[in-house]
């Protein structure tokens, strides 16, 4: 039974606004009825939505304002710019405590900047990861950093560690989740330093709250080898570009071969159940969020989940675990 939570939305975030964040708001209502909403952004367009749809109606709030944050802003732009916009109040409405997360399908750079400058990082904590749920072979991972940073010391790819595993326990709710290093490969003298750093004290200190696996290689992020991927920002974002690219290359290929011929597309229809539980299973919409409405209530799925589950206090006690001895 869900528990009431109260969630903050950018209805002005991403390329089709309200027309996507209301449905998908009510998509997500319908999972989970304790949940109420505060819409911030237009508000006649916001109310032509939520006229549609009552019962979402009556679980809502909206707080006008005609700012908003282009999805080709600059972090610096929006910062500069966002006090006021949909996604600057949604975050400070976290911070007052007038809601228990934060959700946007708008620009990821500024939604970063702006919750680092609002809400602060915890202490210790000194760069965010953006984290993606990988499907696997066996259920899903976690995988981050995909796109937050450029680089990262060894210090930071611990606190990565220490991050996912905290998320892995608070979705998947593994007691002591397995934790891997993205590397070019599984030897310990390979890899730049700073993974090698951060690979020896996740290694050698005992009492981690996780279960360190060491380097995996890329091809073992789908196989499902650990719960927790971890990784830089700049090849994290290549790994999951690249697996959605070629996710949509194998689906094209998938549609050529079963119109080919009469028999192929005979095998198509006696196939349809397998191939729509692949296409579900390999839709990023279904966890990571997306541009229609099925992909904004995933994400605020997850959001529910990570708050219901208390994922912030997870971290904080994940982070008692300081690594020590190496460079910023």
């Amino acid at each position: 039974m869900s528990q009431p939570r109260t969630i903050a939305l950018d209805a002005m975030g991403g390329d089709h606004g309200p027309a996507v964040v209301v449905p998908g708001a009510a998509l997500s209502l319908e999972r989970y009825p304790a949940l109420s909403y505060i819409f911030y952004g237009n508000e006649a367009q916001i109310r032509a939505e939520l006229d549609k749809l009552p019962a979402l109606a009556a679980k809502s709030r909206v707080v006008h304002t005609d700012l908003s944050v282009g999805m080709s802003d600059k972090p610096s732009q929006a910062l500069r710019r966002g006090k006021g916009t949909s996604l600057w109040l949604a975050i400070d409405a976290v911070r007052a405590g007038e809601a228990d997360v934060a959700v946007s399908a708008g620009n990821t750079g500024a939604f970063m900047a702006m919750s680092k400058l609002i809400l602060r990082p915890m202490a210790g904590i000194e760069r965010p990861a953006i984290a993606a749920i990988w499907p696997t072979v066996n259920a899903e991972c976690i995988v981050l950093d995909v796109g937050a940073n450029i680089g990262a010391s060894a210090r930071e790819l611990c606190h990565f560690a220490l991050m996912g595993a905290a998320m892995a326990r608070a979705l998947f709710h593994i007691e002591r989740p397995t934790v891997g290093l993205l590397n070019v490969g599984v030897e310990e003298i390979k890899g730049v330093e700073e993974v090698r750093q951060a690979h020896s004290w996740l290694k050698s200190t005992a009492d981690l709250p996780l279960d360190y696996r060491g380097f995996i290689e890329g091809d073992q992020i789908g196989q499902g080898t650990v719960d927790v991927v971890v990784v830089e920002g700049f090849a994290g974002n290549i790994a999951l570009k690249t697996a959605e690219g070629t996710a949509k290359q194998i689906g094209e290929y998938l549609r050529a071969a079963m119109k080919r011929t009469l028999l192929s597309r005979l095998g198509a229809l006696l196939a349809s159940g397998g191939f729509r539980v692949l296409r579900e299973k390999m839709d990023p919409r279904r966890v990571n969020g997306g541009t229609d409405d099925l992909g904004f209530a995933s994400a605020i799925d997850v959001s529910y989940d990570m708050a219901h589950f208390e994922l912030m206090k997870t971290i904080r006690g994940m982070l008692e675990h300081e690594p020590v001895g190496h460079e910023a």
